[in-house]
Parts: C-alpha cells; sequence; structure tokens
C-alpha cells in the first residue's frame, strides 16, 4: 500500500473530508497509534468519552471506523493514514479488535474465492407466481406513467416548471410498482427543476419515457440485447448468479477512472470507472453501502489492480461485477487510452443508437486542451469545442491542474451536457472528487 500523502488524499471522498482529517492529525488526538505488515490502526479522541476505533486492511485499503459518518474513507480513516504518512511507526502487535476484524475480512475473501456456492433450488411454482405479480405490478405501474405523460402533455408542461412535488410523488408509485429505474429518472427530473430546468429540457426527458414506454409494449419483437437494456432501464437488472454464469468475463489489470460516490434512498452508492489495460474495455463496478458499513474495497483514481469482471447483458453496458478477489492495487498514474474528440463523439452517436436511454455514456479523449471562458469551462481539440459541466471552483482547478497542456479527459455524456470526471497527464491525474 503506497503511503505518501499525494496518495492517501487520492482516497478522499472530498475536499471536506480532506479538510476535517488535518484538523485530527495533532498525537494528542490519537492515544492508540500502531502499525504492522497487515494493518494500520488507532484510536481517535472525539467529542464522547469512548475514543474511535479506526483501522486500515493494507491489502486493500479497506477502512473500518466507529465514527457514525457516511463517507468511506471517513476523515478519521484519511487522518490516521496521513499520520502514518508523516511520522511512520515501527511495528506493533494489535489489538484484538483489529485482528478480529482482519480475521473476518480473510474469512469472507476465502469463501468467496474458494468455496463453492450451494444456494438452495427456488420452488419453480413460487417463483412463477411472484415474477407474473412483479410483472402485473410494473403493468400497472407503467399505464399511471402513460396517463400521466398525456395529461402532462395534454395541460401543457409550464406548470411543471420549478416544480419537484410531481416528478417525487409519481416516482414514488414508481417505486411501489417495482420499477426503480424510472423512479430514480423521475427524481432527477426533480433535481433539474431546482437547478432550473427549461421546458425544452424536461420535454427532451419525457420523450426518453415515452420511448421507454413503446419500447416496452413491444418487448417480444425486440432483439435480446434490446430486451436487456430496456428491463435494466426500468430497473429489472440481472441478479448476480446470472451475471456470472453468463461467462461474459474480462481478465485484465484495471486502471480506476474515477470514484464517485451519491446518496441514494438511504443508501450510499459508489461508482468506479475502470479501463482494462490490455482490451481497453470499460467497465462500472456499482456498489452500495448502510450509513453503518463501509464498502469492502477502497479505489483511488490512478491506481491499477488485476482482477477478472463479468459484465452484465445489453447493448453497451459498462456495468460488470468482480468474478475474483483483487489483487493489491499499484499506483500508477498512467494515461488511460483515449481517441480523438471526433471519434469520441461518433462512439457517442453509435451507442445511443444501440441504446436511447443510456443517460451517462463514458467517453475518453485524448489531447484535449482546458480553457475556461465566459463562466464555462471548454475541452478544445482540433477546431471542436465541447462545454463541460463543472462548478466554478472545479473548472479553475482542472485549469489549473492541466497547466494549458493537453489532456486525456474522462467524462460522462448527459443530456444535459459533457461532466468531467478526470484528466490526466504523465504522472499526473485531476480527480473531480479531489
Amino acid at each position: 500500500m503506497d503511503l505518501s500523502q499525494d496518495a492517501v488524499l487520492a482516497l478522499a471522498p472530498d475536499e471536506a473530508s480532506i479538510k476535517a482529517a488535518r484538523g485530527l492529525m495533532a498525537p494528542a488526538k490519537w492515544p492508540l497509534l500502531g502499525v504492522d505488515e497487515h494493518a494500520i490502526w488507532g484510536e481517535c479522541q472525539g467529542s464522547g468519552s469512548k475514543p474511535y476505533q479506526v483501522q486500515v486492511d493494507r491489502n486493500g485499503p479497506a477502512f473500518k471506523c466507529s465514527c457514525p459518518s457516511r463517507k468511506f474513507p471517513c476523515k478519521h480513516g484519511l487522518a490516521l493514514l496521513l499520520l502514518v504518512a508523516q511520522q511512520p511507526c515501527s511495528n506493533s502487535t494489535p489489538p484484538a479488535w483489529v485482528t478480529e476484524w482482519l480475521d473476518s475480512r480473510r474469512q469472507r475473501a476465502e469463501k468467496v474465492t474458494t468455496s463453492p456456492q450451494t444456494p438452495s433450488s427456488p420452488d419453480p411454482t413460487a417463483q412463477a407466481k411472484r415474477e407474473a405479480q412483479r410483472e402485473q405490478r410494473m403493468q400497472a405501474g407503467l399505464q399511471e406513467l402513460q396517463t400521466w405523460l398525456c395529461d402532462q402533455l395534454r395541460q401543457g408542461v409550464a406548470p411543471l416548471i420549478g416544480k419537484t412535488a410531481p416528478f417525487l410523488t409519481l416516482a414514488q408509485r414508481m417505486v411501489d410498482a417495482q420499477l426503480p429505474g424510472v423512479a430514480l429518472r423521475l427524481r432527477r427530473l426533480a433535481e433539474q427543476q431546482e437547478q432550473g430546468a427549461e421546458a425544452a429540457q424536461l420535454l427532451t426527458e419525457f420523450g426518453q419515457l415515452q420511448l421507454l414506454l413503446d419500447g416496452f409494449q413491444r418487448l417480444e419483437q425486440l432483439p435480446e440485447t434490446v430486451q436487456q437494456d430496456i428491463r435494466a432501464t426500468l430497473g429489472q437488472g440481472a441478479d448476480r448468479e446470472a451475471v456470472l454464469a453468463a461467462a461474459d468475463l474480462c481478465a485484465d489489470d484495471w486502471l480506476v477512472l474515477a470514484v464517485e460516490h451519491s446518496e441514494e434512498d438511504r443508501l450510499t452508492a459508489r461508482r468506479v470507472w475502470l479501463q482494462g489495460r490490455q482490451h481497453q474495455r470499460m467497465a462500472l463496478l456499482l456498489d452500495y453501502a448502510h450509513s453503518q458499513r463501509p464498502f469492502e474495497q477502497s479505489y483511488m483514481a490512478g491506481a491499477c489492480f488485476q482482477a477478472t469482471l463479468a459484465f452484465y447483458p445489453g447493448n453497451a453496458y459498462h456495468r460488470a461485477l468482480l468474478a475474483t478477489g483483487v489483487q493489491p492495487p499499484q499506483v500508477m498514474f498512467s494515461q488511460p487510452q483515449g481517441s480523438s474528440l471526433t471519434e469520441a463523439s461518433w462512439q457517442h452517436a453509435q451507442t445511443l443508437a444501440q441504446h436511447p436511454w443510456h443517460d451517462q455514456l463514458p467517453v475518453i479523449c485524448s489531447g484535449v486542451v482546458i480553457c475556461w471562458h465566459q463562466q464555462h469551462c471548454w475541452a478544445l481539440a482540433h477546431d471542436h469545442q465541447l462545454p463541460l459541466l463543472l462548478t466554478e471552483q472545479q473548472g479553475w482547478q482542472l485549469l489549473a491542474a492541466s497547466g494549458g497542456q493537453a489532456v486525456t479527459l474522462f467524462a460522462q455524456w448527459q443530456p444535459s451536457g459533457w461532466r468531467a470526471l478526470s484528466a490526466w497527464q504523465p504522472a499526473l491525474c485531476w480527480h473531480q472528487g479531489g
């Protein structure tokens, strides 16, 4: 595990966590601090009488802390690593609460890699009944969505501008109908209204929903891959066992392009974007964690690790699962393989033609120059320009990091524009999350 200050800071979920961690680096706040070849641990004195127990598995890294923070790693975990990076400690014997945690992680890893899963066979009759009931709820929910869309277009969308309640109410109805994918799109519409979205953007989103409804009505007439895309967009994705059984496996050295955290339905969602160094295939690891439970594995932009991934079915669907354990990552900060801005735009158009509901397409563009003009951040390449969705602070940070030189840019296409997630130069990685 790289314990340089830059490597530790790259693990931070945001700038606020870095600032808070620096405030905890006083040795007086750490009555216990220790390291060995497997772990780093400490006790950080907070406002309560009992100090927080902080521990890091160096073979990950993976974090655990007794504090109630929902960020991973939390400020205590970052402060612990920063302290050790600043003042290396001699090896010592870990306390019981550290060894118990390491043993439990090791046992889970061994169970995944060596023990074949033998789940009990489900009752086919009961399973068919559940599937039929779910299909009925989905049909009823989609019919309600169709009626709602027709009503809004008949009345005009002007009354919806700036309002969030209509979208949030319908989103909850879609959750009840087991259509979480539709509910997520409606919640995004509510967020867009809070941000001042105009009628044209709202109508574009309505068009996407109508296309989804039309596709579901003709589901049996469509190719298998398109059927899978539609069901995944509705929120009816394949389960883990089905993905692993499909055997769309790819073993590679995976470069971490970006790591994002967001809050979804009282859960912390983490999106880890990867690119295979040999096959150039892109992948998305999507994980969820409850507020009191940390993620098992930590990732940082610029790190590279060996693993085999199993990909979900569908057209240009990047989501994948870890089919094997992750080898200890190495911090490389080597640039990902990208294409020109023109080629990336063409690839994006082809992907949308295959999967029109894919609203967060990843793209990697090389030879891009970042500039700031008229209160917007732009990516320039070969007489082409692309507006980037960044705050003013993020835009200036990216401009300063690039130094006016060309970068390899990793971004997500969204209906409202391109959102820069990371930018790369030799031995340099700028990451939006910090």
